[in-house]
């Protein structure tokens, strides 16, 4: 198992959504993705972006904090769950989480350290850092068997939707 870590530095807004973007298009189906960062850090506002690039209408996408899980089918199928409210590892797989996992869609887990232990072995890692008002340091680790040429083809995609 080879692990790989890229950070983008987002100095605005349209700066995450570009990376949100670039993510979208390189992320395989079956990804999950664990998204960690303090209350405020932009974890929602990326999610928006990447669901954005994927089909589905950005202002549907709000933070499932009460509801605790969205399922949005588009151009891709799309889960988005937040773990800020799970009592514990039983309270999260309760939610049938195995089936998101196994399915051919993004699964985004906000608050997804608060589970680690529920999360597939092979997934991706994202941390939000704050640097400012709207700048953030988005820290993209991959975790197990996944596929590690990802990270040279996000460097690329940004390279390219940069131009």
């Amino acid at each position: 198992m080879s692990e790989s870590t890229f950070t983008f530095q987002a100095d605005n807004l349209d700066d995450t959504d570009r990376f949100g973007a670039a993510l979208a298009k390189c992320l395989p189906d079956g990804t999950t993705v664990c998204l960690s960062g303090t209350l405020g850090a932009g974890k929602t506002r990326l999610v928006q972006a990447i669901a954005a690039a994927c089909g589905i209408n950005r202002a549907d996408v709000v933070s499932p904090t009460f509801v605790l899980c969205q399922h949005y089918s588009a151009e891709r199928e799309f889960n988005h769950l937040d773990a800020y409210r799970i009592q514990d590892d039983d309270e999260f797989l309760e939610l049938g989480v195995d089936e998101m996992f196994a399915s051919p869609g993004i699964t985004l887990v906000e608050w997804g350290e608060r589970v680690r232990a529920c999360l597939p072995p092979e997934r991706l890692d994202l941390q939000v850092e704050v640097r400012g008002d709207t700048q953030r340091a988005f820290h993209l680790t991959t975790v197990g068997a996944f596929p590690v040429d990802l990270i040279e083809v996000l460097r690329r995609t940004l390279d390219d939707a940069s131009r």
